[in-house]
């Protein structure tokens, strides 16, 4: 498996944000990069790819949990993407699924957050 040394970051709009994350062992620094970018300065809506990550641990789940507190704090929203089966299970078993706000890709992540949805 290839690992990226950093996640992509791409600034869409003004208000908007995406980030693709990588899998472990990069994953955990990926967020918490994101979470001290949201606490320092960033107060757009968020739209995680997750289509690379296989595994959360508790870190990562708590590190979600900052970001979506984060966001709702400044009014704005984020939307989690592209999850695999392993990943959805985890969020099913935790209750996470009903916390957070799913998407299948991207463009409709985009769509639902440019609609106010």
């Amino acid at each position: 498996m290839e690992y990226r040394d950093t996640m992509a970051l791409e600034n869409w709009s003004e208000d908007i944000v995406i980030a693709q994350l990588n899998d472990e062992p990069a994953l955990t620094e990926d967020l918490n990069a994101l979470v001290l970018r949201f606490d320092a300065e960033d107060e757009r809506d968020v739209i995680l790819d997750m289509s690379e990550i296989h595994y959360l641990n508790s870190t990562n789940i708590a590190q979600l949990l900052r970001l979506r507190k984060r966001c709702t704090a400044v009014g704005r929203r984020m939307k989690i993407t592209r999850v695999s089966d392993s990943v959805w299970g985890v969020m099913l078993v935790t209750g996470l699924d009903k916390l957070f706000d799913f998407t299948d890709d991207v463009t409709l992540a985009l769509a639902s957050l440019q609609m106010g949805l």
